[in-house]
């Protein structure tokens, strides 16, 4: 009977190993990608704030155009506790609205690979992060206008 309950224990331990190695890696343009997004030649997306935000103005950032980021929700009312996640932090950055990333540019990304400068969609940027962080709804509102 102890046999059986170490086996167990010791296969339980060994599953447990081998899912931590597992690994996501999601591209820009597919369901579930959190970071830069490239317009190329595409019409203004569908953003949440009408002004660019920014945490602090980083001097090498000064007179560059404002950078679109589709961001893990709720991470936009937060921002001074995200940007540099996205290393976003001296940065003017306009949030595109999930529902225009999920409805309008994966399809367009796969369809209309032209509007957004390249030949297709493929490796061409990588981003490990899932919706794993909840949104944060205490209420405060961090972020900072330029």
């Amino acid at each position: 009977m102890m046999k059986r309950i170490l086996l167990a224990a010791a296969l339980g331990a060994a599953s447990t190993v081998a899912m931590a190695d597992v690994g996501v890696s999601i591209n820009v343009g597919q369901p579930g990608f959190y970071g830069q997004i490239d317009l190329g030649n595409a019409p203004p997306p569908a953003v949440v704030y009408q002004q660019p935000v920014v945490v602090q103005q980083d001097p090498q950032y000064v007179g560059q155009p404002p950078i679109y980021l589709h961001v893990q929700p709720g991470y936009e009312r937060h921002w001074r506790r995200h940007c540099a996640q996205y290393n976003a932090c001296g940065r003017q950055v306009y949030f595109v609205q999930h529902s225009w990333y999920n409805n309008v540019y994966v399809p367009q990304y796969h369809n209309h690979p032209e509007y957004y400068g390249h030949g297709g969609p493929g490796p061409d940027r990588h981003d490990d992060r899932r919706d794993d962080h909840h949104d944060d709804r205490r209420g405060d509102h961090d972020h900072d206008h330029n």
